[in-house]
């Protein structure tokens, strides 16, 4: 017997208990609509005060489950503590990183036409310094518990395992934004490289863990149905690097000397072309797995948020290359995934509704029988409720 997580009825009073950082995607997935969004090509953006409305709505989200992950931590430290012994619930320590560093970003991007520029630059500038601390912390902290506390096999590697290591990235990806608002000087080239150094810490561990996941998918058949979904975080490291190297190229005149300045520029089509090209083949490896689990009766869970900020990060991804490129096939590709992005957010952001207020959301796990094949992955967390 294996433990795939399922959603349960359970008593009001226990709600909390159940509530683990995996959470934490929900903000990301609402945060990125609104960032996206404002990132499309021009004549094609969604408006920002539709975005801000879609930014406040990721906030608001932020604070509140802040506020409950902070309860959980008081009334039911033995679970949390249990959260960060279970290899398939740590990994989304990461996802608390990255939704401060979507929230603040956002703040700068869409949510200064609410709360003005000042205000913006101020939440942003907390919200990426807590983000990359955590972030860093994550990807640390969890390789280290999957190495002398969780016990993990091959078998059991899944996309789950790349998110504390996608967190720098994302720091990479937004932390440019703070550029300007910095004094000319050090203080913006230092930030700027910084930003690069976080983009290598992401990249190159990425490419450590990402030969584990699909070996793991090629040599020991699909994932559980619940997990399916979670393929789509693979696009999470590709899209957001590809929107990193385009927002270093943005900023870097004047802010690095030359030619490294124009170097970074060469990075953003050299780099993100290809890999932009790899996220696409990914992105059509990953959509027939989950075609194939949805006719074999994949229902609603958690994990359906892995298709809303990872997509997120490829809007972004195409909307760089577009500006850097001057080709209009990436605008065009941008939009497109921009629609996907909406159409995901909806379907998970409904069932996510539907379960709270039914709920059966968060729940208890419970065991279920091992899928058909031996071999197949399974995690024992609660992860994908």
């Amino acid at each position: 017997m294996v433990t795939v997580v399922q959603s349960l009825p359970f008593p009001r009073v226990s709600r909390v208990r159940h509530l683990g950082p995996n959470w934490y995607a929900s903000v990301m997935g609402t945060a990125i609509v609104g960032s996206a969004g404002a990132a499309l090509p021009a004549g094609s953006r969604v408006p920002v005060p539709v975005c801000a409305v879609v930014w406040a709505l990721s906030a608001g989200c932020l604070l509140m489950l802040m506020g409950s992950r902070v309860r959980h931590w008081v009334r039911h430290r033995d679970q949390a503590v249990a959260h960060l012994l279970d290899p398939g619930m740590a990994p989304f320590y990461g996802c608390l990183a990255m939704a401060l560093l979507a929230v603040g970003g956002g703040a700068l991007t869409v949510g200064r036409v609410l709360i003005g520029t000042g205000a913006a630059v101020a939440v942003d500038s907390v919200l990426f310094v807590a983000g990359t601390a955590v972030g860093l912390a994550s990807a640390v902290a969890v390789p280290y518990l999957m190495a002398v506390r969780h016990r993990v096999e091959p078998g059991q590697a899944t996309p789950v395992w790349l998110l504390p290591l996608v967190a720098p990235m994302v720091s990479a990806a937004l932390g440019p934004l703070l550029v300007p608002h910095l004094p000319a000087g050090q203080p913006r080239e230092t930030l700027l490289l910084a930003c690069f150094a976080l983009f290598g810490v992401s990249l190159l561990a990425t490419l450590l863990m990402l030969p584990l996941v699909f070996a793991r998918l090629i040599t020991r058949g699909p994932l559980p149905l619940a997990l399916m979904p979670t393929l789509f975080l693979v696009l999470g490291p590709l899209g957001q690097s590809t929107t990193a190297v385009g927002n270093f190229a943005d900023v870097a005149p004047g802010v690095v000397p030359a030619p490294y300045d124009q170097g970074f520029g060469l990075l953003a089509v050299l780099y993100g072309v290809p890999v932009m090209g790899f996220a696409l083949l990914w992105l059509g490896l990953a959509s027939a797995h989950v075609v194939r689990a949805l006719r074999e009766g994949m229902r609603f869970s958690m994990t359906w948020w892995a298709f809303t900020f990872p997509v997120g990060t490829c809007v972004t991804g195409a909307a760089a290359l577009a500006r850097h490129t001057g080709l209009a096939v990436y605008g065009w590709l941008a939009i497109g995934l921009y629609a996907l992005l909406v159409a995901a957010w909806g379907a998970a952001a409904v069932g996510t509704v539907r379960g709270l207020v039914s709920g059966e959301l968060p729940a208890e796990p419970r065991p279920v029988p091992a899928a058909p094949r031996s071999g197949t992955g399974r995690t024992r967390s609660d992860a994908v409720r």
